[in-house]
């Protein structure tokens, strides 16, 4: 379960922003998971409720996950299409010269402090 490192860097990023800030609080945060990042939800709000409680700055708040969509390009004539649907072979001209642009992803989006 990975879930629970992506918790820890991420408060751990978030109580640093919070110092040099001043925060007091966070209400809630907003994370970007890309579609193909491997990450479970589920887990991952479950990860960010006991470890968030366990923070001063963080008691409390509400954890958001905004879905980013796989794309990939393609090498052999240049399109982009989404990977969930159609794979590493390319829908358009059915090369396998293909590589993932975006769908990896976990970052912060956003945080509101209270």
């Amino acid at each position: 379960m990975h879930e629970l490192g992506i918790v820890f860097s991420a408060i751990d990023t978030l109580e640093e922003v919070g110092r040099e800030g001043s925060l007091s609080s966070i209400s809630s945060v907003t994370l970007e998971l890309g579609e193909v990042s491997g990450v479970v939800d589920s887990y991952l709000l479950d990860c960010w409720r006991w470890a968030a409680d366990r923070s001063d700055l963080l008691r409390g708040s509400e954890l958001l996950i905004k879905a980013a969509p796989a794309v990939s390009v393609c090498d052999a004539c240049g399109r982009t299409y989404p990977t969930v649907e159609h794979g590493r072979v390319c829908p358009y001209c059915q090369s396998a010269d293909t590589e993932l642009l975006t769908g990896r992803q976990i970052e912060i989006l956003e945080v509101v402090a209270t």
